[in-house]
C-alpha cells in the first residue's frame, strides 16, 4: 500500500506550523511565559548597562582629570568611579537572578508541554485505524516521539527565549546609540540590514534542507527497527551484505541531507559573525576621525563631533548588538529545524481517528422467570447484543457468535479488489479451517470480522446484526483472536494473560492458561506466573509464546 503522504510543501514546514505551536504554548502556559520574558527584559537590561556605565566611568575619570587642582591626588576621583562600579554590579546581581529564573521556568514550561504532547500523540495514535500503520514505517513513527519531539524541546527552551532576547536587545541598543550618536547609528544600521539579508537568504534555504533531514532521519530509523525485528531472517537468509547495503544507501541520503541542512545553517552564523566585525572596524574608524574633530576643534555642518566615552561606549554597544544579531541568526537555524519536526508531529495528530458509527453495545445479562434476557451489573458470564431502534424500544440478542459474510467486496484501496463477492458463514460450535494460497485472503478475512477495515460492498452479520452497527470495542471484545506473529508486552507472565479482560480474576487467569495447556510451563519458569518478559517475550521459546496468547484470547 502507498505511504501517507506529507501533506506541506515538498521539503517544507506546513503552513501555520508556528502559529499553531505558540497559540498552544500561550492557552496553557501564559503566566509562566510572562514571567520568563519579563525576566529577560531585565536579563538584557543588565547587559547594556554596562555600555552606560562605561561612558559614564570615563567621563567621570576625563572631567576629573581636566579639573584636577594642583597639588590634589589623582585617586579622588576613583570615589565617583566606585559609585557606578556598585551601580553596574548590582544591574548584574539582578541580570544572574534574571538569567536563572527564566531559564528554569522555561524548562518546566518545556517538560510540561513534551510530556502533554508524548501522551497527546499517543492517545492519537491508539485511536488511529490499522491502515495507517501498515502504510507508514514504525522506526519513522518512532522518530516522531524521539527526534521530532526534541527539536521541539530545543526550540521552545532556547530558541524562542534566545530570539525574543535578542530583539529586545537589539531594539533597546538602537535606540540608546541614536541618543548618542545618529550618525554612527546608521552605520549600524546599514550594517544590519546587510546581515538580515543574508539570513534571510541562508536561513530560507536551510528550512527546507532540515525538513529533508527530519524525514531523512526517519527513514533510517525505520531501517534499524526493521533490522532488528528481522535479524534472525537476515542471518538465515544470510542478508547480511544486502542489508548493511540498504541501509548505507539510507545513511547515505540522511548524511547528504543533513550536511547541506548544517550547511546552509552553521554557515550563517560566523559570516554573520564577521560582518559584525568588519562594522566594528569601520565604527573605530570613524568614531576616531569624530574624536580628532573634537580635539582640534573642527566640525562639519551638520555632524556632531563625539567624545571619547561615547565612542567607546558606542563600540561597547555595537559588540553587544551584532553579537545578538548573530545570535538571532543561529537561533533562526534551530527554530527552523524545531518547525521541521512541529510540522511532523502536527501530521500525525491531523490523521483522521478510526471512524466508529457503531451503537449496538455488549451487556452482561440474565434471564428472568420467563426467560428473557434482562441487563444487569452483575459477572454473569452471559452477554448479549444491547439493540437501541428507532421508536425508542431496545431488544437484547444473546451472544453466540454466529458470522455470515454476505457477497462482500473488499479492497485496501478502492481501485485495487483483492476479495470479490464472497460468501462464508460459520455458525455456532463450528470449526472452521480457511485454505488457500498465500495472499488468497485468509488474514484479511479475520481482520475484516473485527472491523479493522471496512468493506466496500456487501455485508458481514454477527449473530444477525450488521457489524456496521456494532461498537468496534464491543465487537473486538467479544472476539479472541490469536495472530500468526506474537506479541508480548514487557510484564510478568499473569499480566500478559490478563491483558486479554483486565477485570478476570486470579481463578480466571489460570484457567484461561490450563485451557491454553500453558499452566504446565508457566509453573516450571522461575517465578511461575510472576516470570517478567521482555523484549516480546525473547525469554520464551515460540511455543510457549504462543500458548500465552491463546491464554490471552481464552
Amino acid at each position: 500500500m502507498p505511504p501517507v503522504k506529507f501533506k506541506g510543501k515538498a521539503g517544507m514546514a506546513k503552513k501555520g506550523t508556528l502559529k499553531r505551536l505558540l497559540s498552544i504554548l500561550f492557552k496553557n502556559y501564559k503566566w509562566q511565559l510572562l514571567l520568563a520574558s519579563i525576566c529577560i527584559i531585565f536579563n538584557v537590561f543588565s547587559n547594556l548597562s554596562g555600555s552606560i556605565v562605561l561612558k559614564n566611568v570615563t567621563d567621570v575619570i576625563e572631567n576629573g582629570i581636566k579639573n584636577l587642582a594642583p597639588g590634589t591626588n589623582p585617586m579622588s576621583i576613583m570615589n565617583d568611579v566606585w559609585i557606578w562600579i556598585i551601580i553596574l554590579g548590582s544591574f548584574y546581581f539582578v541580570g544572574i537572578f534574571a538569567s536563572y529564573l527564566w531559564n528554569v521556568t522555561m524548562a518546566i514550561v518545556t517538560q510540561k508541554y513534551l510530556n502533554k504532547l508524548r501522551i497527546q500523540l499517543f492517545d492519537h495514535m491508539e485511536t488511529l485505524p490499522i491502515k495507517y500503520f501498515d502504510q507508514n514505517a514504525h522506526g519513522d513513527i518512532m522518530s516522531i516521539y524521539t527526534n521530532d519531539v526534541d527539536t521541539i524541546r530545543q526550540m521552545i527552551s532556547q530558541s524562542f527565549p534566545s530570539l525574543f532576547m535578542a530583539s529586545i536587545a537589539v531594539t533597546t541598543v538602537v535606540f540608546v546609540m541614536i541618543y548618542y550618536s545618529i550618525w554612527l547609528t546608521l552605520i549600524v544600521i546599514f550594517g544590519t540590514v546587510f546581515m538580515f539579508l543574508t539570513a534571510k537568504i541562508l536561513g530560507g534555504k536551510s528550512s527546507k534542507y532540515y525538513v529533508r533531514q527530519q524525514n531523512s532521519l526517519g527513514k533510517v530509523e525505520a531501517s534499524i527497527e526493521e533490522s532488528i525485528n528481522g535479524l534472525k531472517v537476515i542471518k538465515v537468509f544470510s542478508h547480511e551484505e544486502k542489508s548493511i547495503e540498504e541501509f548505507s544507501e539510507l545513511n547515505n541520503e540522511l548524511c547528504a541531507n543533513a550536511t547541506t541542512a548544517n550547511i546552509a545553517g552553521n554557515i550563517m552564523m560566523p559570516i554573520i559573525g564577521n560582518i559584525g566585525n568588519l562594522l566594528y572596524i569601520v565604527l573605530t574608524i570613524v568614531g576616531s576621525i569624530f574624536i580628532m574633530l573634537e580635539v582640534t576643534n573642527v566640525g562639519f555642518i551638520g555632524i556632531d563631533v563625539l567624545s571619547i566615552s561615547v565612542v567607546l561606549a558606542f563600540l561597547n554597544m555595537t559588540r553587544l548588538f551584532t553579537n545578538n544579531i548573530s545570535n538571532f541568526s543561529q537561533q533562526i537555524t534551530f527554530i527552523m529545524m524545531g518547525l521541521a519536526g512541529a510540522s511532523r508531529i502536527f501530521d500525525l495528530l491531523d490523521q483522521p481517528s478510526e471512524v466508529d458509527d457503531g451503537y449496538v453495545t455488549l451487556v452482561n445479562v440474565k434471564k428472568d422467570e420467563n426467560d428473557n434476557l434482562v441487563e444487569t451489573n452483575e459477572h454473569t458470564h452471559l452477554w448479549a447484543w444491547k439493540h437501541p431502534h428507532g421508536d425508542g424500544s431496545v431488544t437484547y440478542t444473546e451472544l453466540k457468535g454466529d458470522i455470515i459474510l454476505d457477497h462482500v467486496d473488499f479492497g485496501y484501496v478502492p481501485d485495487k479488489i483483492v476479495l470479490n463477492d464472497i460468501s462464508i458463514y460459520a455458525h455456532p460450535g463450528q470449526k472452521i479451517a480457511f485454505v488457500g494460497a498465500t495472499g488468497a485472503g485468509k488474514t484479511t478475512i479475520t481482520n475484516l470480522i473485527n472491523r479493522f477495515y471496512d468493506i466496500q460492498d456487501g455485508k458481514i452479520r454477527y449473530d444477525g446484526i450488521n457489524i456496521n452497527k456494532i461498537k468496534k470495542a464491543d465487537l473486538r471484545h467479544s472476539l479472541g483472536i490469536v495472530l500468526q506473529d506474537t506479541n508480548l508486552f514487557t510484564g510478568t507472565v499473569r499480566d500478559n494473560i490478563h491483558y486479554g479482560r483486565l477485570d478476570a480474576t486470579e481463578e480466571e487467569i489460570i484457567d484461561a492458561a490450563k485451557r491454553a495447556n500453558a499452566y504446565d510451563f508457566i509453573m516450571r519458569l522461575p517465578n511461575g506466573f510472576d516470570t517478567m518478559l521482555t523484549g516480546d517475550g525473547a525469554n520464551l521459546s515460540q511455543g510457549q509464546r504462543q500458548l500465552l496468547s491463546i491464554a490471552r484470547a481464552a
